[in-house]
């Protein structure tokens, strides 16, 4: 265990994947004013669309007119999600987008079928393609994607072992002419993660790509996430995926309830605040986005702190205040 980060960096997935998650359809000018406050609350990274076919999720039909509408702000990334290389090209022609390269792969064969049509090893073998294509078209190969790192609904507990494999393939990638890979990300995709898993499969992967930045992106299926998150923290983990209030979902899991949302950014980032970690992030600015959001998909959502009244009030009652 090693000391907590004095700085953590959250990638908001909210819009993307939340929205594609949704049943129904919101207006646009409503996504693109919950993209645009969520980069006046200080989110350096959002992931605004995806950029799929609209047949199979109509919610991201509009991908590249939502991208036209933004206003960019200074410092923050607008990016996209794409899965094939169609996508890609529709994601190079859209507006006000920061394009990064990144490569994914699968722990369990069963889960990777169900997304891909493909064995996890095909999968494996077929991100070697985007290597080349990434550096043709000028885009930086970001980040690596270990998709259903701690369980599987269909395969069950996933073995360290099988984490750890993936990441000396990543590891023997990054030794090839041109090939640097920055950061990789554990993929609790369905939910299957615990405090101890993560410190276990945190502690492994690091052993083997020691200069590699690790980040997480975990899900509160079970309620664990902001232990999971607290884990990784001790484990001196910097980076995360998360979801304005709380939102999306994974809906290939194979159970009925799916999987729920990403940890919610603006609880994660007030956990940080409370443990005297920076985040560069307005908090009571997030908090108005989480409500915004909540507003737009017209039910109550996830988020602990966006309903737990004024956080001035909060810390006026504590002790030493």
């Amino acid at each position: 265990m090693t000391s907590l980060p004095k700085f953590v960096e959250f990638h908001e997935e909210g819009p993307r994947e939340g929205f594609q998650f949704e049943r129904g359809r919101f207006p646009l000018e409503q996504r693109a004013a919950l993209v645009d406050a969520l980069a006046l609350a200080g989110l350096p990274q959002i992931q605004v669309a995806s950029f799929v076919h609209p047949g199979k999720v109509p919610q991201m039909a509009d991908a590249e007119a939502l991208f036209a509408s933004l206003t960019p702000r200074p410092g923050v990334k607008y990016t996209g999600l794409w899965l094939n290389a169609r996508g890609f090209e529709r994601a190079r022609e859209a507006a006000h987008i920061t394009l990064t390269g990144s490569l994914n792969f699968y722990t369990s064969d069963a889960f990777s079928r169900m997304n891909n049509n493909c064995s996890a090893a095909e999968m494996r073998e077929a991100q070697r393609d985007w290597i080349p294509r990434y550096e043709e078209a000028g885009v930086p190969l970001d980040a690596a994607y270990i998709m259903t790192a701690f369980g599987c609904n269909f395969e069950g507990e996933i073995p360290v072992a099988k984490v750890t494999e993936l990441a000396r393939w990543i590891a023997a990638l990054n030794t090839e002419p041109g090939v640097a890979i920055p950061k990789l990300y554990l993929c609790d995709t369905v939910g299957w993660a615990n405090p101890d898993s993560v410190r276990r499969r945190v502690d492994a992967v690091k052993s083997v790509l020691p200069d590699v930045r690790v980040g997480l992106h975990l899900h509160d299926t079970r309620g664990l996430g902001a232990a999971n998150f607290h884990a990784a923290l001790q484990m001196g983990i910097d980076l995360f995926d998360s979801s304005v209030a709380g939102l999306g979902g994974c809906p290939f899991c194979g159970h009925s309830t799916q999987a729920a949302g990403n940890i919610c950014t603006e609880d994660m980032v007030f956990l940080c605040h409370e443990l005297g970690i920076e985040t560069g992030i307005d908090l009571e600015a997030l908090i108005e986005a989480a409500q915004l959001a909540e507003r737009i998909i017209g039910r109550p959502l996830g988020g602990r702190v966006m309903h737990a009244g004024s956080l001035q009030g909060f810390r006026r009652g504590r002790p030493g205040a």
